[in-house]
């Protein structure tokens, strides 16, 4: 099996920034991108970012774009997920998982990090963004 961990949550205020890591045991052959998550009290689980680690290819979520950087280590099995200008609404439990899809084709429409492609998850890690 693929074991994830991930570390660097932490407190900070608004406009603070985290650099999250992902580390992986080992990736799967079927394993072709890694993806952060994040889920916040009362909200549905949402894809953040992810990166097609055979070109090094990131997708983000909209609010995500311009504040937030994913990035891989791949001597260290390692995914990064830097985040900048951090806002109250960033607050959340961050994952990251491992899948084969950071965007594909649903019944017509794009899918944006589709949660059933990611098969690998690890613990999560907590981020909170408070004054």
């Amino acid at each position: 099996q693929v074991q994830l961990v991930e570390s660097g949550g932490g407190s900070v205020q608004p406009g603070g920034s985290l650099r999250l890591s992902c580390a992986a045991s080992r990736y799967a052959s079927s394993t072709t991108c890694v993806a952060w998550f994040r889920q916040a009290p009362g909200k549905e689980r949402e894809g953040v970012a992810c990166i097609a680690t055979r070109a090094g290819i990131p997708y983000y979520l909209d609010s995500a774009k311009g504040r937030f950087t994913i990035s891989q280590d791949n001597p260290k099995n390692t995914v990064y997920l830097q985040m900048n200008m951090l806002k109250p609404e960033d607050t959340a439990t961050y994952y990251c998982a491992a899948g084969d899809s950071c965007l594909s084709l649903t019944g017509g429409r794009r899918v944006l990090m589709p949660q059933d492609r990611f098969v690998y998850w690890g613990q999560g890690t907590q981020v909170t963004v408070s004054s």
